[in-house]
């Protein structure tokens, strides 16, 4: 049985007074004119994997306008460890509470339920843009391979932030700094295995593979000093630059300092020089890739694809769905109308969205 949500409900969350919705295993095609409210449904089942969710929102930025009560999100998810129960809420803007099977749970243990991938417009400038956005794309995939990658990532960004406070504040008593710097060492190790071996992943998932997408050779690379590989190495640099790091007043060394490079394989062309269409391309054949690796080991990710077809031709968009179906993943994929979904007949289900004086609403159609 592959990873797929069979219900999914929201309260006051977004645009969407009260929704609730049931499904089958199929991919969902959901569409409705823009601003009705298609990837606020999206970004609800975001939040049910680790992390701030696709548009790395606040838990205020969420909440139902003027009610400004709170909301809720939960959703049954049903693959081979059996059926799960996700809640995820927030009352009057305060932090995330999450729950699994009714019990209070840590949001990274999200990350043990559902591996959930997404393709946004806003990442289509991925190539070209800040190497922050190539990290959280790297370390979602990394995540859907590792669950404990989002622990690890936890650990070290909370040690960098008080390292970082005593090096703006010139602390220079040694022993501050070994105690964090033996816990960035060794979570940042781990970071840098898992990346790495998701690398190694996507590489082997790509070799060989039946696609219309193009392949993509990745990197991991430094924007800065070189990140040592071992534990031991990464302690050794942190330690020997911090008289280099008070005077920046961060830390100059680490996994919080790589990039994803990318080249277009066929072409020998960095990704970043590539064209609009290209870089497009290759960001989708990655998150097909990503899930083609997941699938070998078992079980395929949850994908949810915000307007994916919108610039792909129909016989780009009739792979991309052959893909999606061979795979058996159950894609939440948005368009503007149901002809962006042709080529996937009956192999689909569809939602309609539509927007009545500032609510949204959503319907199931025939199939």
């Amino acid at each position: 049985m592959s990873l797929h949500l069979t219900t999914l409900a929201l309260s006051h969350f977004r645009s969407y007074q009260r929704a609730e919705l049931r499904v089958d295993a199929r991919p969902v095609a959901i569409w409705g004119p823009n601003g009705a409210g298609k990837t606020n449904l999206i970004e609800a089942i975001s939040l049910l994997s680790p992390g701030r969710g696709m548009r790395r929102a606040s838990a205020q930025d969420m909440t139902r306008r003027p009610e400004a009560l709170g909301w809720k999100v939960s959703g049954l998810l049903q693959g081979q460890a059996g059926p799960r129960e996700v809640m995820i809420r927030s009352e009057a803007g305060a932090a995330r509470v999450t729950e699994i099977d009714g019990k209070p749970a840590p949001q990274v243990a999200l990350g043990r339920v559902a591996r959930v991938l997404w393709l946004i417009p806003s990442m289509d400038r991925l190539w070209i843009e800040a190497p922050e956005g190539r990290r959280r794309f790297l370390d979602r995939m990394t995540l859907s391979f590792f669950p404990d990658h989002a622990e690890a990532s936890l650990t070290y960004e909370k040690a960098m932030r008080e390292r970082n406070r005593l090096l703006k504040e010139q602390v220079r008593d040694a022993h501050w700094y070994a105690a964090l710097e033996r816990q960035m060492a060794q979570s940042g190790a781990a970071i840098q295995d898992a990346r790495q071996a998701s690398l190694d992943r996507l590489a082997q998932a790509q070799q060989g593979a039946e696609t219309q997408f193009p392949a993509a050779d990745l990197e991991l690379i430094s924007t800065g000093a070189d990140i040592p590989s071992s534990q031991q190495d990464l302690r050794e640099a942190l330690a020997e630059g911090r008289f280099r790091d008070m005077a920046a007043g961060r830390t100059l060394v680490g996994p919080h300092r790589a990039d994803l490079y990318g080249v277009f394989a066929a072409k020998g062309v960095p990704a970043s020089d590539c064209s609009t269409g290209e870089q497009k391309a290759l960001l989708i054949s990655l998150i097909l890739a990503n899930a083609r690796a997941l699938a070998a080991e078992g079980e395929p990710p949850i994908l949810l694809l915000d307007e994916v077809a919108a610039h792909l031709d129909a016989q780009r968009r009739a792979a991309l769905y052959d893909e999606i179906c061979a795979l058996g993943a159950q894609a939440w994929m948005t368009g503007t109308g149901p002809e962006l979904f042709t080529e996937l007949g009956p192999r689909a289900q569809q939602l309609k969205v539509r927007d009545e004086q500032g609510q949204s609403f959503v319907e199931k159609t025939a199939d």
